[in-house]
């Protein structure tokens, strides 16, 4: 156990992002071992899908295109999408509770 053998205690808690680069295999068997799923909880992903989805429809042509492209669009993104995905937050995290880890609406 990573508690345990870091000697810190059942007080902490561990927390993992699942960024790939962050993912060891052991890291990977043990959350496998264990049954532990972990939603992406992470409000900023909607944006990236956003902008994503807006700078495809442009058809940027280069990396400078679609760095220009994706600044532009970025700009666009009205702040109260933004106050909405944070005000948002708590209804997000109580249905994921309820759901105990598995596919929400969020």
């Amino acid at each position: 156990n990573l508690l345990l053998s870091l000697k810190m205690g059942c007080g902490w808690v561990s927390q993992h992002d699942n960024d790939p680069k962050h993912m060891a295999k052991a890291t990977k068997e043990w959350l496998k071992k264990r049954h532990i799923k972990s939603p992406d909880l992470n409000r900023i992903e909607n944006l990236w899908r956003e902008l994503k989805v807006q700078a495809a429809k442009r058809q940027p042509r280069n990396l400078n295109d679609l760095e220009r492209i994706c600044k532009e669009e970025w700009d666009k993104i009205p702040p109260e999408m933004c106050a909405n995905l944070v005000a948002n937050y708590k209804k997000c995290l109580t249905s994921e509770i309820a759901n105990k880890g598995f596919a929400t609406k969020y």
